[in-house]
């Protein structure tokens, strides 16, 4: 496993390094034993507590995110440890249930968010680069699509429905549940 722990406004000593690296992979060693990469980041906030943010990439493209804010940051790694720790036992079965060996078609879909110009009469900016990236849509079940929602702690997620093969999306709505858009369902009506 690579394994990548980064500071922000903070020096990550050896004895920190250490204990992530131990506890981490412990964790993940549990549940799978292919890890390809991890990174964890650790940060100081603005209310003067110490952020852990970790995220791991396993096999069969899942990510998995988790963070925690704490008074230190050993005990926000541990808590933000803890809370991958029950993800991962949640849906271990799920996904071994869930495997299917026939392969399935994929699409490569790009997300960009694009710098806007500066509007001065307006008082305000436009978003600005953050990240760009190729994902693939995967052909899923919707109850999978929610499963990788939540494993990877995502705002929403495309998908190719293998019920019907369009493209759908699955959400986290601002009330905490999923929502599910299917333009499928609409034509049908």
């Amino acid at each position: 496993m690579h394994l990548t722990i980064k500071g922000k406004q903070l020096d990550v000593g050896d004895a920190l390094r250490t204990h992530v690296q131990e506890q981490l992979s412990h964790t993940v060693k549990k549940y799978f034993r292919d890890t390809i990469e991890a990174t964890v980041i650790f940060s100081k906030e603005k209310n003067h507590l110490f952020k852990a943010d970790i995220s791991i990439h396993v096999s069969g493209g899942i990510v998995l995110q988790a963070e925690h804010e704490a008074n230190d940051p050993y005990p926000a790694f541990d808590v933000a440890v803890q809370h991958l720790a029950k993800r991962l036992s949640r849906y271990k079965d799920k996904l071994r249930d869930h495997r299917r060996n026939e392969p399935t078609a994929e699409l490569t879909a790009t997300y960009t968010t694009l710098q806007g110009e500066d509007s001065e009469a307006e008082g305000g900016t436009e978003p600005v680069v953050i990240a760009e990236m190729e994902m693939q849509v995967q052909t899923l079940a919707v109850a999978d699509a929610v499963m990788l929602l939540e494993l990877g702690d995502m705002p929403a997620l495309m998908f190719r429905n293998a019920k019907h093969g369009s493209l759908n999306t699955v959400y986290r709505r601002k009330d905490g549940n999923i929502g599910w858009i299917d333009p499928e369902s609409i034509k049908k009506k």
